[in-house]
């Protein structure tokens, strides 16, 4: 996740994802929960066509893009795109808006400052950090979490992208061995429920996030504008899918045209409004290299 501009894009003002706070399915730990020992038999995401990021409001169609949608991202409360390749996006390392609420019972697993506040993202202010630095943390987290993976898999989707896997690096009173543990569980639950998985952006975790813990494409939000286009491409190839913002590619003294010009930029890279507004919607932009 990049810092977003103010006020907070409504992106995350997509339907809320129901968590499912009661207990989970007993026996799914997170606690040393090691890479997968075998590559996901999940179909994998293709490599060709129309990409669409759809977080902010949903669409079955493109303006002006021959109609057409070959492979889509949209919240896990939305419903999967029927013809195309559907990945379901899941934050996995913060809450989610407006579910602050739904965490009173289970702060205990939620990042506390030295004066035992909650810590919120300073760029999303209505976002808690988990904190998976134990592994009974890790456990609990992956009850809360891995039936939103499940619901994932049982509406249709083809995949799930898991956001925010940097927290470690962006919040240093985080475990980050503790992190990746977690990590390592989400792509265990989704590849249990015939889902491929994405990394979502860490590009400096790009080699041992795809080697070690398992991931199978990757999701990259302004790599252009940030010059990290390579740390995706070289280790997943073709299977990257990115995204550009205006408003980044501006502040790096760049437009579209330059970042689809990138030598090394994924082969899907498309530009997209920042506040991701559903097609026909005032502010909504599209393009593609």
């Amino acid at each position: 996740m990049r810092p977003p501009p103010s006020p907070i894009p409504p992106r995350w003002m997509a339907a809320a994802v129901s968590l499912g706070f009661a207990v989970a399915i007993g026996g799914c730990s997170a606690s040393a929960s090691p890479p997968p020992t075998q590559a996901s038999t999940a179909p994998s995401p293709p490599t060709s066509g129309t990409f669409d990021y759809q977080l902010g409001g949903t669409y079955d169609s493109l303006p002006d893009q021959e109609g057409r949608i070959d492979i889509v991202v949209r919240d896990a409360g939305a419903a999967p795109l029927t013809g195309a390749y559907s990945i379901c996006y899941v934050n996995g390392f913060q809450t989610q808006p407006d579910e602050a609420a739904d965490w009173r019972d289970h702060t205990d697993l939620l990042l506390h400052d030295a004066a035992g506040d909650l810590v919120v993202d300073p760029d999303w202010p209505d976002e808690h950090i988990l904190d998976p630095s134990t592994a009974d943390r890790r456990s609990q987290i992956l009850d809360i979490i891995g039936p939103v993976i499940d619901g994932c898999a049982e509406s249709g989707f083809d995949a799930v992208e898991i956001d925010n896997l940097d927290t470690a690096d962006r919040f240093p009173d985080i475990d980050r061995g503790g992190a990746l543990e977690l990590a390592a569980a989400y792509v265990d639950r989704a590849h249990a429920k015939g889902l491929s998985i994405a990394q979502k952006n860490a590009a400096e975790l790009a080699d041992s996030a795809h080697s070690q813990l398992g991931f199978d494409f990757a999701v990259t939000e302004e790599c252009a504008a940030y010059d990290e286009c390579d740390h995706f491409t070289s280790v997943y190839g073709d299977r990257v899918l990115a995204i550009e913002y205006p408003h980044a590619l501006a502040e790096a003294g760049l437009d579209f045209a330059d970042a689809c010009a990138v030598p090394e930029r994924p082969r899907l890279m498309i530009l997209r409004d920042r506040d991701l507004v559903a097609a026909g919607d005032r502010g909504y932009r599209y393009d593609t290299c």
